[in-house]
């Protein structure tokens, strides 16, 4: 399993406003196979959505990032990005402090050198407007979707892949039909809706919650909604022109990273990492 603890107030106290874990258990016997920190498990696994994202639904020859919110999610979202659009050569950011913004482009710098062009922006429509690539990795309070960084259609380009693996919302225009949208995993988001009071994007920010939303509201037709697995196995299409433009919701799904968590448990097992605990010499109380 993976345990998540979260709190966006985390960062007034010096700590990362995720703190995970990531337990596995003998699936027969029930006992303990390994406790391990979760943090760099999710970051990676929530870049490496956006990355097969891009993969299929972003120009090949995108130059341009424009990126809200520089911390972990950005870090690794944007690695995906270079892994699958090598063209890369312009970065676009925003952000709340300047020791984070420092930090990032430090980052950058020393991580990308191949980026030659980058700049710090003030407003969400500088991160959108010019960008071949947008996404919002900002963390802000859940419940009231209208203070959600929102993206508007008068700010985007024909072509644009728009990657949302944190809270966002859309104005009027970008519901319209020719915008795709696409879910990481449909299923998840039906579960969203079934299980949680409407609408379910107060709760739940990211934009594939709200795309429900507009469908039980009867604003967009449920056919509209695609799914990445789809697209990624084949049985979907891609990006089917240079003039598309894909807006991508990542809601993260916490079993990627359990199944990924025991690749590393079973590498580390492999080449004898990690520090094996003793629970007992006989268990008390048999």
């Amino acid at each position: 399993m993976k345990w998540y603890g979260s709190n966006i107030e985390n960062r007034g106290k010096g700590l990362p406003r995720s703190i995970l874990m990531f337990i596995l258990n003998d699936a027969d016997t029930g006992a303990p196979l390994a406790v391990m920190s979760a943090n760099l498990l999710s970051a990676y696994r929530t870049g490496a959505v956006p990355g097969v994202g891009a993969r299929h639904l972003a120009r090949k020859e995108s130059r341009v990032v424009g990126i809200l919110g520089p911390g972990v999610m950005a870090k690794t979202s944007l690695s995906a990005f270079m892994a699958t659009c090598p063209h890369i050569d312009t970065v676009k950011v925003k952000g709340r402090g300047q020791q984070n913004i420092d930090t990032f482009l430090a980052w950058l710098k020393q991580t990308y050198p191949q980026v030659t062009t980058v700049t710090v922006v003030d407003t969400d429509e500088e991160v959108v407007r010019g960008s071949d690539i947008a996404t919002f990795c900002a963390s802000v309070a859940t419940g009231d979707p209208s203070k959600y960084p929102t993206v508007k259609r008068d700010w985007v380009s024909p072509g644009t892949f728009l990657s949302m693996p944190a809270p966002c919302n859309i104005d009027e225009g970008m519901e319209a039909p020719e915008i795709r949208k696409v879910l990481d995993f449909t299923g998840l988001y039906e579960t969203y809706q079934q299980e949680n009071p409407k609408p379910v994007h107060n709760l739940i920010p990211a934009v594939g919650v709200r795309f429900f939303d507009l469908v039980d509201e009867g604003r967009i037709a449920r056919g509209q909604l695609e799914d990445l697995g789809r697209i990624a196995a084949g049985d979907a299409p891609g990006r089917r022109n240079d003039d598309e433009i894909i807006i991508l919701s990542v809601g993260g799904m916490a079993v990627e990273d359990v199944a990924w968590g025991t690749r590393v448990y079973r590498n580390a097992l492999a080449n004898g990492i990690g520090v094996s605990l003793r629970l007992w010499d006989e268990p008390a109380l048999r």
